[in-house]
């Protein structure tokens, strides 16, 4: 139980280093983007998507971790787990989504709490700043900016 628990901090602070890093880049290079405002927004949802698609595969390679060479649980398989099996996990508990088709088990069950409860803030923190770009772009390429520009989009 406590390797889980340390697999979990570890885990935590990776994906939210990850993702203020994603967020502070996107925050200072967007600015400087020589595109319209709504390919910022693009731009915005990619790079986090990428953020996400890694943290989420970080979880998975710990599962594959804690189950293979540590023994410490299943995912409710029989036989070793494949590394396809752990994304797939790791992508329905990140997002909350939990069809429930594969379950975790042992310790690993507790490692799928905290990668739900991570998963949701990050999701969380992506959306708030979706939404805080976008309200700032909105404004930039607004009808007094098209005015000033000559009716350009």
């Amino acid at each position: 139980m406590l390797t889980v628990a340390l697999f979990g901090v570890v885990l935590v602070v990776l994906t939210t280093v990850i993702h203020y890093e994603v967020l502070r880049g996107l925050s200072m290079a967007l600015p400087r983007l020589a595109v319209p405002a709504r390919s910022r927004l693009m731009v915005v949802i990619i790079a986090t998507f990428v953020a996400h698609t890694s943290e989420i595969i970080l979880y998975g390679l710990a599962y594959l971790v804690l189950e293979h060479w540590a023994g410490l649980g299943g995912l409710g398989q029989a036989g070793p787990l494949g590394f396809a099996s752990t994304i797939y996990f790791s992508a329905e508990t990140y997002t909350s989504l939990g069809y429930g088709d594969v379950t975790p088990s042992g310790d690993l069950r507790m490692l799928a709490g905290i990668e739900a409860l991570n998963g949701l803030l990050l999701i969380g923190w992506s959306a708030s700043y979706t939404y805080i770009a976008m309200e700032r772009f909105w404004k930039e390429d607004g009808p007094a900016d098209r005015t000033a520009k000559g009716g350009e989009r």
